[in-house]
């Protein structure tokens, strides 16, 4: 097998060049820095092993190679490693909740634990040092303790206990290195021991230690980690005091058959003030004591906790994690090793390992012991990367963060070009201008920074005339001009003027143009010019158009005012291909429909089904052309809440057109593009972390193929498929209104057609189930009625079966009915009764029903209610009058009572099933 037969360095040997994928992680950018890194190889190797997200990376650093463990749908949390490095554990938390252990030499998942801790996932995980063992701890407000033999295949802990959480949140264990039933976990406040004999039998030693400063007579400090001493009788713990403490555990330490009531008493014998720094590291290697520091000092110690020696430098923060070398340094010459005692020499030794520290402002230092040089191999964001851009003609990318880190990379060689922090505030938003001259940047204090593409050197004093965070910015496509929108809902725009012979940038104008977040600010140009055109989308569901060439100092002059949705919320927007005769823009909503819109009208032209992978997309863009590519053939690339897909184009509705995968659990923040449509980029926002995706084209359209032709695709998403009642029952109704069309009475020859005129459609979606707004019909029939206008100048009248099932499929609800969007209805229009349900009076809801959105007449609210509670009377054996208003008014007297809930609306007037 490929575990049985790896070695240490064949990751990098794998050819990956061939993917099923259409998109494939390249390289990760940015790490978690709350994780440890572990240094993996030595000597003439440098390989580490970080976290970024949801993703293991070992990291070839001299080399320049990465290859990524892909296993985790959320963010991990925590991870640790073998002894001899090998085998690596992770686990994350949230929902589906898993625990994978890996083989650092092949790359291949050994081990994947489900629903180890289904609550809250898993916060803190340890390995034994034989390596057959793993202890995790849940994240859980009850914290439970699981010991799993991972090379069993079960999905069992051989042991579990839960914790009283008056014991503090434990967020840190370790095994015993020298007795694998032994552990120790702590909190910031208490320390718990662990002892477990066999299956089903896990007792915490102590109940928890709890220190107080007059339990020594001294201030103890928070507890940040705790090891068990190499002499196996004392354990210690670090502490924001600069202290440790030391625990002494009784003899004997033989393993017993049963746990006795009190295995082995713990005691905390005393404190020792070890310096007045945090302690933020505490570790055991061979015979020596090794801790970390706020201040970036590495302190060695011997087992009588007396300083052996200290390593620091002034550039390095506070250290998170510190990992030794498997490989030794020839000792130094001058030593003559054989005239040591054991324990000197062993002291000796294990000061010649080198290590590699992480500190918690994310920089990585790799510390050789002989020079006592310290050497940065890599420096990344250490707080929230929001802002992403790719130079349009250069392999470049530029990725801002929120702690002000401005940084540009050469993404074909994966290596950093320069650099710019700014300390005034956080960079929100990036943007090159078309030419590749300019970088505009956006900040959290409402200013603009208009940057040198190459030196990141101001071309102008910074702008200040937005007056919240910047959200949006973009170039027109003759950089004459730059626009933005920022979180108080106003678009700002600023142009290019020529002063003194050089060019220079000056504010022209800013409106608050919506009243709802800005969702998009679009540049494009003017089909019967060259002239740039401006356009914003926010929440309001407002398409606003601006008139730049109109616009003076201090006025921005809007031409249209559009709004696009009923119901739904537009969230993004993009400039369809010209595919051909009519141009559209196109937008996607919160109810995952992508909608076509005419670039002039601003007439809704199409509506499809959009990709549905859990969340609406966020923001979309077309991907560049290749050189090789069909002219005929584009695709889209767009993000949703935690994913980065691509779209084949045009937009129908087909699902075998799209594909998705996992970018940023916790949420992906920004996307770019590379200038060749090659690569696409994600920032991951509050994971620290930004991707970089190969593109990968013949796959998407593999899929597409295997996903079948013409109908195929749209027959899966019916309730039962081809040959299911809901597709025969459809027939049945398409040729029931070609009976009612002819006359069902009628003995005259029928004329069977495959055809039904277009004012039926809203008759047979009502028959089967979805029942849509007067403006959806109509949009429904208008798409119909002129989808081949501008090619032959004639409306279609008719509708055929197959163009019905696509229009019903790329219409109806994309998640079915949904009784929360009644009940949040009730929420905004009803009150809270005498015990406490949310109702609407019924003399509100008729005149809810009379006066609001769609309005009814009294003739049409009296016809519906007739007919919907009339089937009660009807099973009782009556029939109401439907045509006295009188009649009608007494029903619903009768029928529907004087307070009515969600629930009463939907089961009793509507007569729909509630879903359990």
């Amino acid at each position: 097998s490929l575990v049985w037969a790896a070695t240490p360095g064949m990751l990098f040997r794998k050819n990956r060049d061939s993917s099923l994928h259409s998109l494939n992680l390249s390289w990760v950018f940015g790490y978690n820095s709350s994780l440890d890194v572990h240094s993996l190889m030595d000597g003439e190797d440098r390989v580490l092993l970080y976290v970024s997200s949801h993703t293991v990376v070992i990291h070839d650093i001299l080399r320049n190679k990465q290859y990524h463990l892909q296993g985790h749908t959320n963010v991990i949390s925590c991870l640790c490693v073998s002894e001899d490095k090998r085998w690596v554990a992770t686990a994350d938390r949230g929902p589906d909740t898993l625990i994978i252990v890996w083989d650092s030499y092949s790359g291949v998942p050994v081990r994947t634990i489900f629903e180890s801790h289904p609550e809250d996932g898993v916060c803190a995980i340890a390995i034994s040092h034989d390596a057959k063992y793993l202890v995790t701890i849940s994240a859980a407000t009850v914290q439970k303790v699981c010991v799993w033999r991972w090379t069993l295949p079960t999905e069992k802990p051989l042991c579990s206990i839960e914790l009283n959480p008056e014991f503090g949140y434990q967020d840190y264990v370790i095994f015993n290195p020298q007795n694998p039933h032994e552990f120790i976990s702590n909190s910031k406040t208490q320390v718990i021991f662990y002892l477990w004999v066999r299956q089903s039998q896990l007792w915490d030693k102590n109940t928890a230690w709890l220190l107080s400063p007059q339990t020594f007579k001294c201030l103890v400090g928070q507890f940040s980690q705790s090891v068990f001493h190499f002499n196996n009788t004392r354990a210690l713990t670090g502490t924001s005091a600069g202290n440790l403490v030391v625990w002494d555990m009784d003899d004997p330490r033989t393993l017993p058959e049963e746990l006795p009531a009190n295995p082995h008493g713990i005691t905390a014998t005393k404190v020792v003030s070890m310096q007045k720094e945090s302690l933020t590291v505490l570790k055991v290697l061979e015979s020596c004591i090794v801790t970390g520091d706020v201040k970036g000092q590495v302190k060695f110690y011997d087992g009588q906790l007396r300083l052996l020696t200290i390593y620091s430098h002034d550039k390095v923060g506070p250290i998170k994690s510190i990992s030794f070398s498997t490989i030794l340094r020839d000792p130094p010459a001058r030593r003559d090793m054989s005239q040591l005692s054991d324990s000197s020499n062993s002291v000796s030794l294990t000061l010649n390992r080198n290590f590699i520290l992480s500190t918690s402002d994310a920089t990585m230092f790799h510390v050789a012991t002989d020079s006592t040089n310290f050497e940065r191999i890599m420096k990344e964001a250490e707080k929230a990367v929001n802002a992403i851009a790719c130079h349009p003609q250069e392999p470049f990318v530029a990725v801002g963060s929120h702690c002000g880190l401005l940084k540009v990379w050469d993404y074909n060689q994966t290596h950093y070009l320069i650099s710019r922090i700014f300390t005034e505030a956080s960079i929100q938003c990036l943007t090159y201008d078309p030419e590749g001259y300019f970088l505009a940047a956006g900040f959290t204090d409402g200013s603009v920074y208009i940057l040198d593409a190459i030196s990141l050197h101001s071309i102008c004093k910074e702008f200040q005339f937005s007056q919240g965070p910047v959200t949006h910015i973009s170039f027109s496509h003759d950089s004459k001009y730059l626009a933005t929108a920022d979180e108080n809902y106003s678009v700002t725009v600023y142009k290019r003027v020529l002063q003194n012979g050089s060019r220079c940038w000056e504010h022209l104008a800013g409106l608050d143009s919506h009243y709802k977040p800005i969702r998009s600010i679009l540049f494009g140009v003017h089909s019967d010019s060259n002239e740039p055109r401006l356009l914003s989308l926010g929440e309001d569901r407002q398409l606003v158009e601006y008139d730049l060439n109109s616009s003076i100092k201090d006025h921005l002059v809007v031409t249209h005012r559009d709004r696009l949705e009923q119901v739904a919320v537009p969230l993004c927007l993009a400039w369809y291909p010209q595919l051909g005769t009519e141009s559209f823009f196109l937008t996607a909503n919160n109810c995952y429909k992508m909608k076509l819109y005419n670039t002039t009208t601003k007439i809704c032209r199409k509506t499809v089904l959009g990709p549905t992978y859990g969340s609406p997309l966020e923001k979309i863009q077309i991907l560049p052309k290749r050189s090789s590519a069909d002219p005929q053939q584009h695709y889209l690339v767009y993000i949703t809440k935690d994913k980065v897909g691509l779209q084949m184009l045009p937009v129908d509705g087909n699902p075998h057109k799209s594909s998705a995968f996992i970018c940023h659990p916790d949420g992906v923040s920004d996307f770019a593009i590379s200038h060749d449509g090659h690569y696409i980029f994600t920032a991951g926002g509050k994971d620290r972390t930004f991707m970089k995706w190969k593109v990968n084209l013949p796959a998407l359209d593999a899929a597409a193929f295997l996903g079948g032709e013409d109908l195929t695709p749209f027959y899966s998403l019916l309730d039962g498929g081809r040959e299911g009642e809901f597709f025969r029952e459809l027939e049945d109704y398409f040729y029931y209104v070609q009976l009612c069309r002819q006359g069902i009475y009628t003995l005259e020859n029928r004329q069977v057609s495959t055809h039904i005129p277009l004012e039926e459609i809203p008759s047979v979606m009502r028959a089967i189930g979805f029942y849509p707004s007067e403006e959806e019909i109509e949009e429904m029939i208008n798409e119909i009625k002129f989808s081949k206008y501008v090619d032959t100048g004639e409306q279609v009248t008719e509708i055929n079966l197959a163009d019905f099932i696509k229009l019903y499929i790329n219409h109806r609800p994309a998640l079915g009915l949904s009784m929360k969007t009644i009940q949040r209805a009730f929420q905004v229009l009803g009150y809270d009764n005498k015990e406490g349900d949310k109702v609407i009076d019924r003399g509100d809801f008729l005149s809810v029903l009379q006066c609001r959105g769609e309005q009814m007449t009294e003739d049409e609210l009296a016809e519906c209610l007739t007919t919907l509670l009339g089937r009660r009377h009807r099973e009782r054996g009556s029939e109401p009058d439907t045509c006295d208003p009188t009649g009608a008014a007494a029903l619903t007297e009768e029928e529907i009572p004087a307070e009515i809930t969600a629930e009463t609306f939907v089961a009793d007037i509507l007569g729909l099933p509630i879903a359990e």
